[in-house]
């Protein structure tokens, strides 16, 4: 058994915590990362929609004021990335076309598009034909869409590669070893011990395992943060050259009330998805999700059913009570939280990365304005006021 002391230890090195490494070594942070594989996590199964505009959903319009605000850090913070790395992070300016299939999907678009309207949104309304025109290779009975151009993507795979790049040109260093306890010393979290027995000293301790987070070892129960997993089933196909263009933007729209989504990459890869399963941890690839991703991805571009199929994959989404994410402090000195992103994991790790650096380097350690709602001790308000 050894011992290593940092100034802030991030447990979880998936994006959020490789970005939050990563910015807080750029503010002179001694930083640590603990993972077994970092690189990996949920990200490794996203489809890395940047959909802010067009996955907005009723009853979250304060999501979505941080969703555009990441959204917009996105051109610089890929730029920047790649200036640091010299890698790739298949960032595209290509937008979105969410279409409906039949009467009752287009009914429920034309509110979407009202609702997003009203909020200063900018989606442009499309006929059939105009969607087809977009996208020819659209089922010809499409009914209307929605066309939304500042909604990009970028390969999370790519993404993840590039930060752990980052990190580690900043001086992050990279422990590769799974979290057997976190340490607490006089109500105050003092670091980790890891599953190889080593001891990591830290100023600050960052919960950022994803759905994980929930059952870390040696956090109090009324300090955890409350996080599930949400399973999602995806796909990755493969554009052969001959078929080349097939899809010039991410397309997505809803098939017998399951959302349907298609992601063609640069490199000819074309990623299908997604499910959401609530399933506990099983990570299971089912017969019955293949088959109903392949059903509804045909009604709407019929011909990827000529496609190869390269890749099925299930990941857990770390999803909070309210699906928005958990950041800063908590009621323990010492600990703190970056996850409970839910399906907006990619979207905000630029903004997460900002907010998690300035909670770290703060002398007070408080949120900035634009992130206060949602600090990580929200819950746990809400459940005192309940016993009261």
């Amino acid at each position: 058994m050894h011992t290593s002391k940092h100034d802030v230890l991030v447990i979880g090195g998936g994006i959020i915590g490789l970005v939050t490494a990563w910015r807080a070594a750029q503010r002179g942070l001694s930083t640590a990362v603990a993972d077994p594989a970092p690189g990996g996590g949920a990200a490794h199964v996203a489809a890395g929609m940047l959909a802010a505009v067009t996955e907005l959903q009723y009853g979250e319009q304060t999501l979505l004021d941080l969703n555009l605000a990441s959204a917009a850090r996105y051109p610089d913070f890929t730029a920047e990335l790649s200036a640091a790395t010299g890698l790739d992070t298949g960032y595209r300016r290509c937008g979105t076309l969410a279409v409906a299939l039949d009467a009752d999907d287009r009914a429920q678009l034309r509110d979407l598009h009202a609702f997003q309207t009203s909020l200063g949104l900018e989606a442009q309304w499309l006929s059939g034909r105009d969607c087809r025109r977009l996208e020819p290779l659209l089922a010809p009975g499409v009914r209307g869409g929605l066309r939304v151009e500042g909604d990009h993507q970028v390969d999370p795979r790519r993404l993840a590669a590039a930060l752990l790049r980052a990190a580690e040109l900043a001086g992050v260093r990279l422990l590769r070893s799974a979290v057997a306890r976190v340490e607490c010393a006089a109500d105050r979290v003092t670091g980790a011990v890891l599953a190889d027995g080593t001891v990591v000293a830290a100023g600050r301790t960052v919960l950022a395992a994803g759905s994980e987070s929930g059952r870390i070892a040696g956090v109090p129960a009324d300090v955890l943060p409350p996080v599930r997993p949400v399973k999602g089933q995806i796909l990755r196909l493969r554009i052969p050259p001959t078929h080349a263009p097939f899809l010039s933007r991410t397309v997505r729209a809803v098939v017998r009330g399951s959302h349907v989504y298609l992601v063609p990459r640069e490199n000819g890869e074309l990623v299908l998805g997604a499910t959401s399963e609530e399933f506990g941890w099983d990570t299971t690839v089912t017969a019955g999700g293949v088959y109903e991703l392949l059903r509804d991805a045909h009604e709407l571009v019929p011909g990827i059913t000529e496609l190869p199929l390269t890749e099925t994959l299930a990941g857990l989404r770390p999803a909070s009570p309210d699906n928005a994410p958990l950041l800063g402090r908590t009621a323990l000195d010492g600990l703190l939280l970056a996850t409970g992103h839910h399906r907006n994991g990619v979207l905000l790790t630029p903004v997460t990365g900002d907010v998690m650096a300035e909670v770290l380097t703060s002398d007070t350690g408080e949120l900035p304005a634009y992130a206060g709602a949602f600090g990580a001790q929200r819950f746990a308000a809400a459940r005192q006021e309940q016993t009261v």
